[in-house]
């Protein structure tokens, strides 16, 4: 009998290198998440860690931080006047930019949704203002445009109203030209606008056209009912924005929040204590009360969208 000379084959054992390979593939993802991961908990979730610790000490950079528990969270809403001045301010601001914002968004938004020449180009130059709005270069031309030989004064004059002062050195127009220079960035939601009006089928405009529905009433029944997503989306996102402004108010009052307080935003008052009177950890309870703020303007957002926002599929 024939015997064949080739080396015998080493079959693996069943077992063996199974479980390794298991294993590797069980950790691949961690390690490449791992630099974010690293980033998460380096530049987030530990400087959000020793924030939440200062808001409840007596911190001054100078000295070592002193537990005072609650002391600071108690001052804000006792004893400090300027700090329920920059709420009010700062929740006026909201109320009034975020609803005028999006509704210059949208009437954009609707003019550009049509065949016309160039829309391509208008769309670019009315999305410029939401790359630069927030700028110190915007906001120190927003001064000098709102200042008495400004030329807003320049244009009210021709028309024969001669107002004579600066409407950013007065209180009771200061706020009022931020909130002119927040609804002039509405770039950003004009073009989410824009490409949610793209989504919503010609069918539908046809189809009412032809029941004799006129252009109110397809606004009105079709558009908005099937925008409201894109609506909501936007409100969450200027909303929380706005809540955020600091440097249009910061050069424009030239970081004292004037005249009289009337333009002293939430984050420039948090600006103020903590890099100004190096009270840091009265900083961190206004810093944590903001975020607290947020969380809960847009939770109530999410509660009460279900009576007002409605989706294609019939959820609501």
């Amino acid at each position: 009998m024939a015997t064949s000379n080739a080396p015998p084959v080493d079959v693996p054992r069943r077992g063996s290198a199974a479980p390794r390979h298991r294993a590797g593939a069980r950790l691949a993802p961690y390690i490449f998440l791992s630099p974010w991961l690293a980033g998460l908990l380096i530049f987030v979730l530990g400087p959000m860690a020793a924030s939440l610790y200062l808001s409840m000490t007596d911190y001054n950079f100078l000295q070592p931080p002193q537990w005072v528990g609650l002391e600071n969270y108690v001052r804000m809403f006792t004893s400090d006047p300027r700090y329920l001045k920059a709420v009010g301010v700062t929740a006026f601001y909201v109320a009034v930019s975020v609803p005028l914002q999006l509704g210059f968004a949208l009437a954009l938004a609707l003019l550009l949704d049509r065949a016309i020449v160039g829309v391509s180009l208008y769309r670019a130059v009315f999305y410029l203002p939401s790359l630069i709005g927030g700028s110190v270069a915007v906001a120190v031309l927003w001064r000098t445009v709102f200042g008495a030989d400004g030329i807003v004064n320049a244009v009210l004059g021709l028309v024969g109203i001669d107002v004579g002062r600066s409407w950013v050195g007065s209180p009771d127009t200061a706020l009022l030209t931020l909130v002119a220079l927040n609804v002039w960035t509405f770039g950003s939601p004009m073009i989410i606008f824009l490409a949610g009006l793209r989504q919503i089928p010609r069918s539908y405009y046809e189809a009412a056209e032809v029941d004799g529905a006129g252009p109110v009433r397809r606004f009105v029944s079709i558009t908005v009912p099937l925008l409201t997503p894109i609506v909501f989306f936007n409100l969450i996102l200027q909303t929380i924005f706005a809540f955020q402004s600091f440097t249009q108010a910061y050069i424009i009052s030239g970081g004292r929040g004037g005249p009289a307080d009337s333009t002293l935003f939430y984050t420039l008052y948090l600006y103020q204590q903590g890099f100004g009177n190096f009270e840091m950890g009265y900083a961190s309870a206004m810093a944590w009360t903001l975020l607290v703020a947020i969380a809960v303007v847009t939770g109530l957002n999410f509660l009460l969208s279900r009576y007002w926002v409605f989706y294609s599929d019939g959820r609501s």
